[in-house]
């Protein structure tokens, strides 16, 4: 085999193996993206943590209603007079000499055995366990609204991330084709040149139109490695190389009346939801505060048994009995209470404002939609109408009929033009995303409508 047969068959695997990688390498999907951004965001697992302990609140405060038992083992020993004469009863060991007043004064070293149990139970505290309890629940359903509201967050940033690498992608391809048609409108000019039909100055104008073509694919290629940076720190991770993203395409989104959009974002918005759930638990929590100044009734028991060994006899008693408690100077629970109404007064604020801010959000979704479908609009008939302008220009210098200056501005204006169009492209899946993280609806499956 000649030593060129073998160059040609060794680069023809290399370019199959190439294609069969590229051809195995998937693109990123919008979906994909979101995927790995919930399962990797930090903010995600912080209100995870955040759900489970007010989960474990939630558990803690119905514990309350239990009875609460108690096991002690008790070894002792001593000489104390007064700890002698009363283990000695408890023990049932008790006899005559035992009160001789040098037994009495200077009793002999005993040890004692006790094994006690205990219960107390708290029957009635003028509801504020069961206050405590539906604080704690409203705590729970507002952490779970808090999570689906950090989720949108994160999807919210991923979208956005997401568009500008496609964003920066299309502008490499404008910058791209704007430096291919510089460089033939240079060798046109430079055959003009040459040819008498156009002068010096022509060519120089073509050069400086190829450099500035130039640089600007260079700023491109840095707003593309930046997108890639703002769509890792999205996704929350680092390894991510640079791929093949699956296009938003160009097309009409659903749009609805303002007064639905904002009907659907006071059900929905679950940072609303958070809040007013919170809202409720502090409404609780007064209850709770109030509550504190009723009585209390508990019930209350025991049983021991005392023993001088461990495996010897002794004796036993039980005490029971019932409490009932009111507190008749009750100055630091005044003081709870307004702590805990001022506290009310402020979350009531928050929410109306939370309410009138969420009004705000939506109108500019709204019009910020509508304004990005008409520019789109425009952007498209500006494209072709500069494109156009364009190939008449070529043609016109061609003949001698315009100046180098007239063709250069009509192909910076195709250029412009071309941008402007991807740029509303963009702009409007961006105005459809906001309005639907505006109205609490932007959900990883909703996302996937801007694809």
């Amino acid at each position: 085999m000649s030593a060129r047969l073998y160059r040609g068959l060794r680069l023809s695997l290399l370019l199959c193996m190439g294609g069969l990688a590229a051809t195995a390498q998937e693109s990123l999907t919008l979906r994909q993206a979101i995927k790995q951004a919930l399962r990797q965001s930090p903010e995600a697992a912080i209100v995870q943590a955040d759900i489970q302990d007010a989960t474990s609140a939630a558990t803690m405060a119905r514990t309350q209603l239990l009875p609460q038992l108690g096991f002690t083992e008790d070894i002792s020993r001593g000489n104390d007079p007064v700890y002698a004469f009363g283990t000695r009863l408890r023990q049932r060991q008790f006899t005559q000499t035992d009160f001789a007043l040098n037994a009495l004064n200077l009793p002999q070293p005993i040890g004692n055995f006790s094994t006690r149990f205990s219960g107390q139970w708290m029957a009635f505290d003028s509801f504020k366990t069961q206050k405590n309890i539906r604080r704690a629940d409203f705590l729970r359903e507002s952490a779970s609204s808090t999570s689906r509201s950090v989720d949108q967050q994160i999807v919210f940033r991923v979208v956005v991330a997401y568009q500008q690498v496609l964003y920066a992608q299309r502008e490499i391809d404008v910058a791209q084709h704007e430096q291919e048609t510089a460089a033939a409108l240079l060798t046109s000019v430079d055959e003009h040149v040459k040819a008498g039909l156009a002068v010096e100055s022509d060519r120089m104008s073509a050069e400086v139109n190829v450099a500035a073509r130039k640089q600007e694919l260079i700023a491109a290629q840095g707003d593309l490695e930046l997108a890639w940076t703002a769509l890792r720190e999205a996704m929350g991770v680092t390894d991510l190389k640079a791929s093949e993203l699956k296009p938003i395409e160009p097309h009409a989104f659903p749009r609805g009346a303002l007064e639905e959009e904002m009907a659907t974002a006071a059900k929905t918005r679950p940072d609303l939801t958070a809040l007013g759930q919170a809202q409720l638990a502090q409404a609780s929590a007064v209850g709770v505060a109030k509550s504190d100044f009723g009585p209390r009734v508990s019930a209350y028991g025991n049983w021991e048994e005392d023993r001088t060994s461990f495996g010897g006899l002794g004796g036993n008693n039980w005490v029971a009995g019932v409490q009932i408690s009111v507190d008749i100077l009750p100055i630091g629970k005044r003081a709870q209470l307004a702590r805990e109404s001022a506290a009310k007064q402020k979350i009531d604020a928050q929410v109306a404002a939370m309410q009138q801010h969420l009004r705000l959000e939506v109108s500019q979704a709204h019009i910020h939609q509508k304004t990005a479908e008409l520019s789109l609009e425009t952007a498209r008939a500006a494209m072709d109408q500069s494109a156009e302008s364009l190939r008449i220009l070529k043609n016109r210098y061609g003949a001698g009929l315009a100046t180098i200056t007239d063709l250069l501005r009509a192909e910076d204006a195709e250029r412009q033009s071309q941008s402007n169009y991807w740029h509303a492209v963009y702009g409007n899946a961006m105005a459809y995303t906001e309005l639907l993280y505006a109205t609490g609806t932007l959900t990883p499956d909703a996302a996937e409508e801007l694809q």
